[in-house]
């Protein structure tokens, strides 16, 4: 993809010099990167440069004009993403994976420029004053996202719409099959007994919300998201199961802040990463006065196995503005303030990594579908949005935690044993729902 600005540039002896410069500048940085694999770069000027030690698939970069590379150089976090959404930075060998895996993994055993090490220095400390999510701030981040042509969704999701992490049983596993498997462990530790009462909150497309449903026989479900088209969906999956299901289900266009009563059960799946780290005691506060004294509430988030960050600028523009990722000994202190207790913790490890995956080769393979309904830089937009999702997933800091919470010590069994106890009781049942629920939405979807 040409561009204007680099094919039009003047060509005096000041634009060589700052040309030099900036390739010199370019070149150094990733030298002091990439020490291991095979990179090679074509800058604006037309020089080539290689770096790594040859080893593993090659992968081949192109820079269009030379303030792309400045750009890159001065804030990566925000502008890499920009410069391929705009064609200014072109992936000719490889995939745009390829490379930001290399680069994640590599940057490990490199220390950053000082202008990006002041720049992210200054983002970790102003978190604090961009996160106020507000209900109606809330509600317009949500739209962003989730309001999309639901067609998007059905290219890479599984038919379910899980759009969370899900939990690989073994390596080989699909992704519908790890999706079950997703539920099946968070209502294990959620110990569902008949007649409870669950807050679902963030349910998405329903399919959780629908599942715990038939470990709730002659209880109620109830499934809350800001999303408008989420909450048509779920309420059209309700509408047309047949036969209906062994716990009432209801699906609520609510903030969770306004929701009033009380509840046997409360889960929440992908949806903290949204409530903003200004409003964690809020969440909190409010989980805890939704909850029965004898109740249980799981919370799945993702999160960050290191100290406190920022969250990057590209996604917080362009993904998800307005979310965080929290480490845990952000959340943790908010738990214990709201008069709540931890029963357990789990940390998933490289689990996103392989949903990501799935995720990104799915899109990648309909392509063409996605551009039809928006246009060719919204699919570079989110091939960089999955694709940097899965690199820092596999070479970085992020996890996802999911937290078993009480008010009381009691409620939980002694040991762990029930969550394998559960599942083995449950795989077959809920593997034959969850397929028959897999063609439901095929109908619905199609």
């Amino acid at each position: 993809m040409s561009n204007p600005q680099a094919e039009n540039r003047p060509r005096g002896k000041g634009y060589a010099v700052f040309s030099s410069l900036v390739d010199w500048c370019l070149k150094r940085a990733l030298s002091s990167i990439v020490t291991r694999g095979a990179l090679t770069v074509t800058t604006a000027s037309g020089r080539v440069f290689t770096f790594g030690d040859g080893t593993g698939e090659p992968v081949r970069v192109r820079f269009t004009d030379d303030r792309a590379q400045w750009a890159l150089l001065i804030d990566a976090d925000k502008r890499l993403g920009e410069l391929y959404m705009d064609g200014r930075f072109i992936v000719e060998q490889g995939s745009l994976y390829d490379f930001v895996a290399m680069m994640l993994r590599e940057a490990q055993n490199s220390t950053h420029p000082l202008i990006a090490r002041v720049i992210d220095h200054a983002r970790t400390k102003l978190r604090i004053f961009r996160h106020r999510n507000l209900p109606g701030r809330s509600r317009a981040n949500v739209a962003h996202h989730y309001d999309l042509d639901g067609r998007l969704y059905e290219l890479f999701l599984d038919p379910d719409r899980q759009y969370s992490c899900a939990y690989f049983e073994h390596a080989d596993q699909s992704l519908e099959e790890a999706q079950i498997a997703k539920k099946r462990h968070l209502a294990a530790k959620l110990v569902i007994e008949p007649d409870n009462s669950i807050l679902d909150i963030g349910c998405g497309w329903g399919g959780l919300a629908l599942h715990l449903a038939e470990h709730a026989p002659g209880g109620y479900v109830l499934g809350v998201t800001l999303s408008e088209e989420q909450h048509a969906y779920a309420s059209k999956r309700v509408a047309d199961k047949a036969g209906g299901t062994p716990a009432e289900v209801q699906f609520a266009l609510r903030d969770y802040r306004s929701l009033t009563g009380r509840f046997d059960r409360i889960v929440s799946v992908g949806m903290f990463e949204h409530v903003g780290l200004a409003s964690y005691r809020t969440f909190f506060r409010k989980c805890a006065e939704l909850l029965e004294d004898d109740g249980i509430m799981v919370l799945h988030t993702i999160g960050c196995s290191a100290t406190p960050g920022f969250t990057t600028p590209w996604l917080d523009k362009y993904i998800f503005p307005g979310g965080y990722i929290p480490a845990l000994s952000e959340i943790v202190p908010e738990i214990e303030a709201a008069g709540l207790a931890i029963t357990d913790v789990e940390v998933l490890r490289l689990h996103y990594a392989k949903t990501l995956e799935s995720w990104r080769a799915r899109f990648m393979a309909r392509w063409p579908e996605a551009a039809q309904l928006y246009d060719e830089r919204f699919c570079r937009m989110w091939e960089y949005y999955l694709s940097t999702a899965e690199a820092a997933f596999r070479y970085e800091d992020l996890v996802v935690f999911q937290i078993q919470i009480a008010k009381r010590n009691d409620v939980i069994p002694l040991t762990r044993n029930y969550i394998a106890d559960h599942e083995a009781r449950s795989a077959s049942k809920i593997d034959v729902e969850g397929s028959v629920e897999g063609k439901a939405d095929n109908i619905l979807i199609g």
